[in-house]
């Protein structure tokens, strides 16, 4: 096996370990940790230091899931099938290149390297393996993964979000709703895009690692919001009110 299928995960969990909140925070002489939440993640950078802080947070969290992904989907490659996001050309004199009978194997790394990222994130070794809920990143990672699907997420989570004013049941309902929507693309897109030959499910080359990566991380991004739960059930959580002016 090529040593960009061990490379691949260990650079994503150092990239998904960079605290960025912990970082602006500091930026502005806090511990984010003791402001809000206590939480590293972007909404709690929004909710303590603003939208000029609370964004650019959020955008870096996604990055560093977004970024190694498609770099591993461009360093591994399935032949007569280009990565899910985008082909970077420069990296084609290093990448290597598999056989569609492994493309198991190709979509497993890339599928590993994806879920290091969101490790790396929520038990970041730079702030004592506690991190944030893994929403920014997870979407990051998506976004590399199942661009369609990340639209629709945003969607949910956003009509969630208006009708509640709570962030993080927004957030629990669109995990929750990932593993739906990956199967739903499996058993409803077509090979090529070609409606005349069989879906994805049909000629099962569907990505099985795909699927329980999405149940993997909505376990995950649920078992991180578990204090929210208790809260929401209680009717204790905190709605989402203005930010803190920048």
């Amino acid at each position: 096996m090529h040593y960009w299928f061990w490379l691949c995960p260990l650079i994503a969990f150092v990239s998904g370990s960079i605290p960025f909140g912990l970082i602006i925070g500091k930026s502005r002489g806090i511990d984010i940790r003791e402001h809000g939440s206590g939480n590293i993640g972007a909404t709690n950078v929004l909710r303590v230091l603003g939208k000029k802080y609370g964004v650019p947070c959020f955008l870096l969290d996604a990055l560093k899931g977004f970024i190694p992904v498609v770099l591993a989907s461009n360093l591994i490659q399935i032949a007569g099938k280009p990565p899910a996001f985008c082909h970077l050309a420069f990296l084609d004199g290093i990448a290597t290149t598999v056989a569609a009978s492994q493309q198991f194997q190709a979509q497993l790394v890339t599928v590993i390297t994806a879920l290091a990222a969101v490790l790396g994130h929520t038990f970041t070794p730079f702030a004592g393996f506690k991190g944030g809920k893994g929403v920014a990143t997870s979407g990051g990672v998506l976004l590399a993964l199942m661009p369609a699907a990340v639209v629709i997420l945003l969607a949910i989570w956003w009509i969630v979000f208006k009708l509640t004013r709570y962030v993080s049941l927004a957030s629990i309902v669109a995990a929750a709703a990932l593993p739906m929507l990956t199967h739903l693309g499996a058993r409803f897109h077509h090979i090529n895009n070609d409606k005349s030959l069989p879906t994805l499910w049909e000629a099962g080359t569907w990505n099985r690692p795909l699927f329980y990566f999405s149940i993997t991380i909505a376990l995950l991004v649920i078992l991180k919001h578990r204090t929210n739960i208790v809260r929401l059930m209680s009717g204790t959580e905190n709605r989402f009110e203005n930010p803190a002016k920048s």
